[in-house]
């Protein structure tokens, strides 16, 4: 069997998006591939046929789409080379075209002076679009083209500097987002007006459109200096172009996901009361007739599937609504399903199947699923609720494993703290009983995530280069519902025990593993955990930490989530001594002067969420002491950069660590 080779990932195909027509006639999936020439992404419009997929658009530009009707298609992309200048200009518009599923090219339907990210149809000539906004110019989608040049001059004049007033002031692949909002708008094809129905300063979080009631249920709130933490609900109703608030923002910190189901309206919220901002959430509903919230189903597991994968790029529906329930994707343990609430509170299991399912669509008893299973890369399968038959009616990425040495997952199990922690091994290539070999102990994000038995492609190329890799699910990690899942106050306690002890257990189980020539990797929460290790361990033999957090007082003050995220998972107030002393104490800088572990950095310089100074801070702490350290930071990346970053990037970093490993953990 050949080899996976480290830029393997050239040749998959991503699926994301995936839409059934009104009437379930067709089915449409964005497909993305790598663009090695521009080192970038190409994604196309792909439509199902009872042979396969076709594909729909020839440009490689278009990803979002909604059905019309059964029979037409609306997408944006740029393909006039007027919308080209005067995008290059600083001018904000977005295109639509429009394409007959019957035949003919597509033909351009309106241009909004908008940066929309989102939209869906309110009724047959009305749109519901999202877009994202600067509060200064938030009439720009009705300036006049002197208005326009004016206001576009302004940005020019004032490119050299930011003004920040509020928080966060960025965030991650956002860039600077001081006075930046998401608004809502109608838009209506036949007379060309554009409505925003909502304010500039609020910004819109949640939207679901139902076309049949001409209805919008939306979250979010307005604010001016930071957001606030509150679970707000309202209703736009297009008929009498109106807007009611259902939740008033008193009862809950979060509200996810709602929808029309019959009479209600169903929704997912949290208070944090119980477990912090990462609580899962219950199912809440509102009376359409008395706008009476009552509590529908405690449900302790997450929303979602957090099932960690390198292998995806672009997203689609979590949840979806049809007759009297709500269908939602839930992380059970190391897989993500499809369940089911009714309106007497019952959870149902719809689809449990060993893998992931990443998104889905449904009507009727068929649903159409974009997951990834057997091993196998991103699929698409269509299931019947009540056979349970599965069948997968793409090949997307069929031949690209073919002849390929693909690690199967062994899974272990042990007990630490009490608890069962899920893990796994992967084999080395050519494997052979009586050699010696070295590995690699990978930790996840998060750390509210999970690891499972999809196909990772990091860690099958390290496979494949001799190493035993292995991964598990420590305290803290989803699919074990809130109360394992809550570690605040705990960072770098039992979870770091929970890894030593997995660590352990593998070594014991695979003597062929040499323990003098063991790495340790992880980003994320897998960085902060390296870093934790590291000071309190010199057991691996070398480590490279990824988009970590070293200091989480700093953490606190400078990146995008930071202000709310670290008071609640260290359950410390910042401003005590107490509080700072607890924040320092959770801090793998301050055990900085006990590392002996030459330690690799790999961090993006428009990475907000764990912002670079977290790296450096650590790294000269390491460096001033003589411990072999290493800094490899991209330009132009952010915190997706092992997920979504420009393949050259994605290839120069798996290429450092693995150059890393191979140094320390490789026998001369």
């Amino acid at each position: 069997m050949e080899k996976i080779q480290m830029n393997e990932f050239y040749h998959y195909k991503f699926l994301s998006r995936l839409t059934a027509s009104p009437n379930a006639t067709r089915l449409a999936c964005t497909v993305s591939t790598i663009d090695e020439k521009n080192n970038g992404y190409k994604s196309s419009i792909y439509l199902y046929r009872e042979d396969g997929f076709m594909k729909l658009t020839g440009l490689d530009k278009e990803s979002s789409f909604l059905f019309l009707d059964e029979d037409t298609i609306l997408f944006t992309a740029v393909r006039d080379p007027e919308d080209e200048k005067k995008l290059a200009e600083g001018e904000v518009l977005t295109s639509f075209y429009t394409l007959s599923l019957t035949g003919g090219e597509a033909q351009k339907a309106f241009t909004l002076p908008l940066k929309v990210t989102g939209y869906d149809r309110l009724s047959e000539n009305r749109l519901l679009i999202k877009a994202s906004i600067d509060v200064e110019a938030a009439d720009y989608y009705r300036y006049s083209e002197k208005e326009k040049k004016t206001w576009i001059q302004s940005q020019k004049d004032n490119a050299d500097y930011e003004v920040i007033d509020e928080i966060p002031w960025w965030s991650n692949g956002g860039g600077f987002t001081n006075k930046k909002r998401t608004r809502l708008f109608v838009y209506d094809r036949q007379d060309g007006s554009l409505t925003p129905i909502t304010e500039p300063l609020f910004n819109a979080g949640n939207v679901t459109v139902c076309a049949k009631r001409q209805q919008v249920l939306f979250t979010g709130s307005a604010y001016k200096q930071k957001p606030q933490f509150k679970g707000y609900l309202y209703c736009y109703d297009d008929t009498t172009r109106s807007t009611e608030m259902l939740v008033d923002g008193t009862m809950f910190r979060n509200i996810r996901e709602p929808h029309f189901v019959q009479d209600q309206i169903v929704f997912a919220a949290n208070t944090g009361k119980r477990h912090g901002n990462n609580e899962n959430p219950y199912f809440y509903t509102v009376d359409l007739k008395t706008k009476t919230i009552s509590l529908l189903a405690e449900y302790e597991d997450s929303l979602g599937s957090s099932v960690g994968s390198d292998c995806r790029y672009g997203g689609g529906e979590i949840t979806r609504a049809q007759e009297d329930k709500l269908f939602f994707l839930t992380t059970i343990r190391n897989d993500s399903h499809l369940f089911s609430v009714n309106l007497n509170g019952t959870i149902q299991k719809e689809l449990e199947l060993a893998g992931s399912i990443d998104l889905f669509d449904l009507k009727g008893q068929k649903v159409w699923f974009v997951g990834m299973l057997e091993g196998r890369l991103q699929e698409v399968y269509e299931a019947d609720l009540q056979t349970h038959q599965i069948r997968r009616i793409s090949s997307f990425n069929d031949t690209v494993l073919e002849g390929k040495y693909v690690a199967v997952p062994n899974k272990m199990t042990i007990e630490s703290h009490g608890r069962e922690i899920d893990g796994w091994v992967l084999m080395p290539k050519d494997y052979d009983p009586a050699k010696r070999y070295p590995a690699i102990l990978d930790i996840h994000g998060g750390p509210k995530t999970v690891y499972g038995e999809v196909f990772v492609h990091e860690m099958q190329y390290w496979a494949n280069e001799g190493y035993f890799v292995m991964f598990c699910n420590p305290v803290g990690s989803d699919g074990r519902g809130n109360q394992f899942a809550d570690i605040r106050g705990k960072y770098g306690t039992e979870d770091y025990e929970d890894l030593m002890n997995f660590t352990d257990a593998v070594l014991k189980k695979y003597p062929a593993i040499d323990p003098q020539r063991v790495g340790v990797t992880g980003g994320s929460y897998g960085g902060f955990m390296t870093n934790w290790i590291i000071g309190h361990t010199d057991r691996f033999v070398c480590a490279a930490t990824q988009r970590s957090i070293s200091n989480w007082m700093s953490m606190y003050g400078t990146c995008d989530i930071g202000f709310y995220f670290a008071p609640d998972q260290m359950a410390a107030d910042p401003f005590t001594e107490e509080g700072q002393s607890k924040m320092w104490w959770h801090s793998p800088l301050r055990y900085a002067n006990q590392v002996k572990t030459p330690t690799l950095f790999i961090h993006s310089n428009e990475d907000y969420r764990c912002w670079i100074p977290e790296g450096m801070q650590l790294f000269t702490a390491l460096s001033d002491r003589g411990i072999p350290a290493r800094m490899c930071y991209f330009k132009g990346e952010n915190h997706e950069l092992s997920r979504s970053g420009k393949p050259l990037h994605r290839t120069r970093r798996l290429k450092e660590i693995t150059d890393w490993m191979n140094h320390y953990c490789k026998e001369e």
